[in-house]
C-alpha cells in the first residue's frame, strides 16, 4: 500500500525531477526511511543529526501540520498525502 508524496522543488533532484512520489504507509519516520532508500539523500535533507525533524522544513499529512500532530510518530495511512514544503523567509 502506498502514500503519496508531495516533492518540493529543491528535493527534485533526487527524485529524478518527479513532483509526486509513492511511500509506504506506516508513521512519518517510516515514510521518510522509505522514501530515503528509493531515493538516497532525502533523509538528511529532511532530518538532522539527532533524527529530529529540520526546522526549515514543514511536513503535512493532508493539509495539517505534523508538528502540531505526533511528529515523526504520526500515523500515515493508505490513501493519505503528505507534503514536504521548505520554509520561506524574507522580508
Amino acid at each position: 500500500m502506498s502514500v503519496t508524496v508531495r516533492i518540493p522543488g529543491p528535493l527534485r533532484r533526487f527524485t529524478n525531477g518527479m513532483e509526486k512520489v509513492q511511500a509506504q504507509e506506516g508513521n512519518l519516520a517510516k515514510l521518510i526511511a522509505d522514501l530515503d532508500s528509493q531515493y538516497p539523500g532525502m533523509k538528511e535533507r529532511l532530518l538532522d543529526d539527532q533524527g529530529a525533524m529540520r526546522y526549515f522544513v514543514n511536513v503535512y499529512l493532508n493539509g495539517e501540520d505534523v508538528r502540531f500532530l505526533q511528529g515523526l510518530d504520526t500515523a500515515i495511512k493508505t490513501g493519505d498525502e503528505v507534503s514536504i514544503v521548505p520554509a520561506v523567509a524574507g522580508g
